[in-house]
């Protein structure tokens, strides 16, 4: 069994509550803990001889470690997650700091980017951490758009607004999509974008994709009344998959009748390329990266043994549109910390919404 495949279940009762006991020590004081501490703190009393076997034990499960010879253990990084996962016990926002999040973040700031400082102030001031606050993602009108392939099938759009600002997202393509595909996307896409929001371009596609499908309809009608072609398959919404053309070498006559069906083939080559454009613009508007990390699974901050605490912020229609939190030592006060980068996020959410309608 790794360390990696261990889960609470495999625990029982006394290896859990031992368990429990020496993460909640650990996080408070920071320092590695014995045995005998572990059997005096211990609900139910168990000599330091049981309680040094049970953590022997959790040691070879790579849920403990020792950082130096000494008889003190400490969580490892798949311990501390197996804690905060499904051990962790968090309790409300205090009174008095629900007061001060309240205060903070309703002062009449002039602009959203106010409150954003102002939120990253309270978190740093009431965790005594860094703070680290995503802006929200702004509906501004786009400059300019670029589709950047990454490793493992994701892609990362790069926005640049009318204001200045940019913004990076990382998505995950529609399947065959490839990456000339998307550059091509983003060529077309920067030639109608200017002076638009995603949500304005997304829906001029859509009003093209309906326009192109029209078209086909009527053109499919007549060729189908001559006897020239047939469709195939169900025809849902999204209109017939396939025409069939029968006997196109008897039936069709002069170049009118291969002009029509060159104008179809276009049609359902344009269609086509509408439908991939429009799932990207989709894609570039949802995309978000909103993750909590825990030492080494946060890149950025492996090396100070670091944990990363991040809670999304949504608007009124519940779409995350950025995120806050904190960054400290992986013994982080998860307990007490976690509930005020919630409640701060959830308040966030409501200044920024309030923001843009004012």
């Amino acid at each position: 069994m790794t360390a990696q495949s261990v889960t609470l279940g495999d625990l029982n009762d006394r290896s859990r509550a031992i368990f429990r006991q020496l993460v909640e020590t650990y996080l408070e004081t920071g320092d590695p803990v014995g045995s005998r501490t572990l059997s005096k703190a211990l609900e139910q009393p168990l000599s330091a001889a049981t309680v040094r076997n049970v953590m022997q034990d959790l040691e070879e499960m790579g849920l403990l470690g020792s950082p130096h010879v000494s008889a003190g253990r400490i969580p490892t990084q798949h311990g501390l997650r197996m804690f905060v996962d499904g051990l962790l016990e968090i309790g409300d926002v205090p009174p008095e700091e629900r007061q001060r999040i309240e205060r903070g973040m309703n002062e009449d700031h002039a602009d959203v980017a106010g409150a954003v400082a102002r939120a990253g102030a309270l978190l740093s001031g009431l965790t005594h951490s860094a703070s680290l606050v995503l802006a929200p993602k702004t509906e501004a009108a786009v400059k300019h758009l670029e589709f950047v392939t990454l490793s493992d099938g994701a892609a990362l759009v790069v926005l640049v607004t009318e204001d200045g600002a940019v913004e990076n997202r990382v998505i995950t393509p529609p399947p065959g999509v490839t990456p000339s595909a998307m550059r091509e996307a983003a060529n077309f896409l920067n030639a109608m974008l200017r002076g638009r929001t995603l949500t304005d371009a997304a829906r001029a596609v859509s009003e093209q994709i309906s326009l192109r499908r029209q078209e086909l309809d009527t053109l499919a009608a007549g060729l189908v009344e001559q006897g020239i072609a047939v469709w195939s398959g169900d025809t849902g919404a999204a209109g017939p998959e396939r025409l069939l053309i029968r006997g196109q070498s008897n039936l069709l006559e002069g170049m009118e009748g291969e002009a029509e069906l060159e104008r179809m083939r276009r049609l359902f080559d344009d269609l086509e390329r509408k439908k991939d454009l429009l799932d990207l613009l989709e894609l570039a508007q949802d995309g978000e990266g909103v993750r909590i990390f825990i030492g080494s699974e946060n890149k950025l901050f492996s090396l100070s043994g670091s944990s990363l605490v991040i809670a999304p912020y949504m608007d009124a229609e519940r779409r995350i549109i950025g995120a806050l939190g904190v960054i400290g030592p992986t013994r982080l006060n998860y307990g007490r910390v976690v509930p005020i980068v919630d409640y701060t996020a959830r308040l966030m959410g409501r200044v920024v919404t309030d923001r843009r309608r004012g």
